[in-house]
């Protein structure tokens, strides 16, 4: 059965040999569709024997996403960002799952030793990525078409285990052609024709590996809570009265609530110096984003 790999590149020369590395003996084919880097991306896509597409960096980077899984031939997609990993356990469930049929793929998952957590990780994940507007997966086939991975994080040299960092899960395997990206938003989850499911082991996700790469990944956060602030407030017409409350919402509460939240709740302090990083620089991306739709 023919697997192919796709991933959407912009300027990610330090990172796509890795990724694509990561697949070798796992895929049949490589696409990389790149948005006209100005490094040596595509140049070292092609190189590792990928057929890249270079087209424009658009500012909805799931169209290139979407494209780079509609120039796939396989029967099956596992689309990567260029940041993610494949470790051989997880490259070894893929064969095997791909070999089952759709009886003894629902029997997998039914045994799954964290189902529990993955299922209810998968409806947090649906109900805030789409805003309850969106519906992730319709059942107009029975089989099984796409697939939920696991992420690990790397977070200034360590995994992030707690925090509701863990299982991150992202829709990445994929039936062609039964799932598809909307590029309507950043935060959107791809929609599924049939059933969803989820495998036990873990992609790894170098997510921010510096501290200089997670300030630059966490401030183009911020800046898409500055346009949803701006949508909001135009749409809404906010009197000054609201806009105060809001203010003081987005400058003061959010940031406490979400800090302890984080370090708390979801256990982040288990995670030593690195979870309380990392629930302080969550917590403050609502200060900064205020402040920057303020001024704006």
């Amino acid at each position: 059965m023919k697997l192919s790999l796709a991933i959407a590149t912009f300027n990610e020369e330090l990172t796509i040999v890795d990724c694509i590395q990561s697949c070798r003996g796992l895929v049949d084919e490589i696409v990389v569709v790149d948005g006209s880097s100005t490094d040596k991306t595509a140049e070292l896509a092609h190189q590792m024997g990928a057929k890249v597409i270079v087209t424009a960096n658009l500012a909805m980077f799931h169209t290139n996403k979407q494209k780079a899984i509609d120039m796939c031939t396989g029967e099956w997609i596992l689309q990567l960002d260029a940041d993610e990993r494949v470790t051989s356990e997880l490259a070894e469930e893929i064969r095997a799952l791909l070999q089952m049929t759709n009886d003894q793929m629902d029997i997998y998952e039914k045994n799954l030793k964290e189902r529990r957590l993955f299922i209810r990780h998968q409806a947090l994940v649906t109900k805030r990525e789409t805003h309850n507007v969106q519906r992730p997966e319709t059942l107009h086939d029975s089989q099984y078409n796409a697939f939920f991975l696991p992420r690990l994080n790397y977070f200034l040299g360590g995994y992030l285990r707690h925090g509701g960092v863990y299982p991150d899960g992202v829709i990445r395997l994929i039936r062609k052609g039964k799932a598809h990206l909307p590029c309507k938003d950043v935060h959107e989850l791809m929609e599924v024709d049939g059933k969803t499911g989820w495998l036990a082991n873990s992609l790894i996700h170098q997510d921010s590996p510096t501290f200089k790469r997670y300030l630059e990944r966490n401030s183009r956060y911020i800046d898409h809570l500055v346009e949803e602030l701006k949508t909001r407030n135009n749409k809404f017409k906010i009197s000054n009265l609201k806009f105060q409350i809001e203010m003081g919402d987005w400058i003061i509460v959010k940031p406490i609530s979400t800090f302890f939240s984080l370090l708390i709740r979801h256990k982040g302090i288990l995670d030593g110096w690195r979870g309380v990083v990392f629930a302080f620089f969550s917590s403050i991306r609502f200060t900064r984003a205020y402040i920057r739709f303020i001024r704006s």
